[in-house]
This record gives structure tokens, C-alpha cells and sequence, in this order.
């Protein structure tokens, strides 16, 4: 069976497990875009000018489905290896499980695509596939949180589909509230891979993601706030750092 029929199969179960309780629990819909001064993920430069990144998710019955976006705000970057990576849509599927100790555990599979990259959407090729590699690379990811006595949270990350060396990730979050601001704390490394060490930059275990995330919220009038937020990052791999801004529609 070829992988989109995987794909399209894992999508189906999803779908029809939370179909079953939407009529029983509120289906909740939301919408929204970030606009960040440049795109960072994981410690790593996508692409260096301001993007907008806008988002459609549901949720139900802690089932949930989303489509994510990011879109450079200029014609091109300043290096042209980089343009592959001005746009992206990512959709994704995932399960939450609240434990009645206050932890929670998540699932999630999610689709890497870049509409720019000269690869058509329907191509699901692996990366091995003789006619070339497809135009989506697939994720699977687990995720751990504390309870809010504990605000930590562990969460692991592998290629599963499109990627010669099924690279993973893994990042520890640690949020706390400082009179009106949140603070947040990241650790996150690669688990490096010989095969296509390019995808994190790391050929063996290597830390490449250590943040702080400030963020808050604006009052506009007493209807409306504007969340904001800014991060300082280091990539100690590579040892280049970067602070970010962003706002929150």
C-alpha cells in the first residue's frame, strides 16, 4: 500500500473517533494568526524575514485537527536556499489525555509541506522512491506535562515518512507566571543522524534549542488585548543566537 493510503487511513480513524463524540461534547473551532519578526523552529533560522503564520484548528472530546501555516512577508530571503522554506502548511491530527493526577499525555502526527518547494501536493513519494522524494514529510510526536504544581513538560519527535535518516527531537518546557507575564523556559537537542544530518544540523546528539519565552498581554480598551510575546534563543550547535518578536491575532 502506498504511503498516502496510509496517510488517508490514519486520517479517517481519527476523524471518525471524534465524530462519535461530537454529538455527546462541544465541538470548538478557532481560528488565528501569529506575525513573527522571523521564522525560527526547534533552534533553527527557516527563514530570516518577518512571517505571518496563520492557523485553523477543531477540537472535541480531546480529539483535535489542524492546518498551520507560516508566510514570509517578503518576495524572496536573502539567500536563495532558503526560499523553499518562505512557505508552509502544515496539517496535523492529535489526542490529549487528561490523568486524574493533574499529568496529561499527547499524541500527535503531523505533515510537513512547502507549496514553493517544486513539488506537487499529491506526491507522497518516500525518500527513496525512484522517481524522487515527495513533497511531505511526516512527524510523530508524544508528549508528557506535569501537573500545574509542576509545570514541566517532555515531548519527543521522529520522522516517520520522507526522511533517509528518521530524524528525532526532543524538547523540555517549563512555564511559570510572573505577576502578568508568563515566562517559559526550553531545552530541546537532535538526535542526530549520519544519513541526513542536515535536517537538524547534527550528525550525532547535539543540544540545538535553548530558549526563553516572555510573553503578555497589551490592554487596547477594555474589550480587547493584544498578546504579545519575545524569545531569546540560542542554538549552541551552531552558536548563533536570535531574538524574536511576535504578535497574536
Amino acid at each position: 500500500m502506498k504511503f498516502k493510503n496510509y496517510f488517508a487511513v490514519i486520517t479517517f480513524l481519527l476523524l471518525s473517533l471524534s465524530a462519535g463524540n461530537i454529538f455527546s461534547q462541544s465541538l470548538s473551532v478557532d481560528a488565528g494568526a501569529d506575525i513573527v519578526s522571523r521564522y525560527l523552529w526547534r533552534g533553527l533560522d527557516v527563514n530570516d524575514a518577518p512571517n505571518i503564520q496563520p492557523s485553523i484548528s477543531m477540537e472535541a472530546a480531546g480529539f483535535s485537527l489542524g492546518i498551520w501555516g507560516s508566510y514570509s512577508l517578503t518576495a524572496s530571503n536573502s539567500t536563495d536556499e532558503n526560499y523553499a522554506f518562505s512557505q508552509e502548511i502544515d496539517f496535523w491530527a492529535g489526542y490529549s489525555l487528561e490523568l486524574e493526577n493533574g499529568m496529561s499525555l499527547g499524541v500527535m502526527l503531523t505533515d510537513y509541506y512547502y507549496p514553493v518547494a517544486g513539488i506537487k501536493f499529491g506526491n507522497f513519494n518516500n525518500y527513496d522512491n525512484p522517481e524522487g522524494p515527495g513533497a511531505h514529510t511526516v512527524e510523530a510526536g508524544l508528549s508528557i506535562a506535569g501537573p500545574e504544581s509542576f509545570p514541566l513538560t517532555f515531548s519527543g519527535f521522529m520522522n516517520i515518512h520522507n526522511d533517509a535518516g528518521n530524524n528525532t527531537y526532543f524538547q523540555l518546557d517549563y512555564a511559570i507566571s510572573v505577576s502578568d507575564v508568563d515566562l517559559g523556559f526550553t531545552v530541546g537537542a537532535a538526535g542526530g543522524s549520519e544519513e541526513n544530518a542536515a535536517y537538524y544540523g547534527a550528525e550525532s546528539f547535539e543540544i540545538i534549542n535553548l530558549g526563553i519565552n516572555v510573553s503578555k498581554e497589551i490592554k487596547i480598551t477594555d474589550s480587547f488585548s493584544l498578546p504579545v510575546n519575545a524569545a531569546f534563543i540560542l542554538n549552541p550547535n551552531t552558536e548563533v543566537s536570535y531574538l524574536v518578536f511576535g504578535i497574536s491575532l
